[in-house]
């Protein structure tokens, strides 16, 4: 690895630890997506609960909950939740061989 790769590197990790902190980072661009709405989401691909919760690797009852608003995606699911919101083939599409 370069010295300036491992540099910028180390850099990083220092910020994201300052952040985590709750410090200021000068420059830094936080990203919060939105609240999605699941159901919407999932209407707009057409498929039905099971194929949805099945097509994005959660459990049938984990969907429900997220359409009934009893729970909130986080991490992950969330951003793919909004992937799916800007392009709801954006799974077939990556998946494809």
């Amino acid at each position: 690895m370069k010295d300036d790769d491992f540099n910028g590197l180390m850099l990083s990790l220092r910020q994201a630890r300052a952040y985590a902190r709750g410090e200021a980072v000068p420059g830094l661009k936080v990203h919060i997506i939105e609240q999605v709405d699941v159901a919407a989401i999932r209407a707009r691909t057409q498929l039905s609960q099971v194929a949805f919760a099945r097509k994005i690797g959660v459990s049938p009852g984990t969907l429900r909950n997220w359409e009934q608003k009893r729970r909130r995606p986080d991490g992950p699911a969330r951003v793919l939740l909004a992937m799916l919101a800007r392009n709801p083939r954006v799974v077939e599409e990556t998946l494809a061989a």
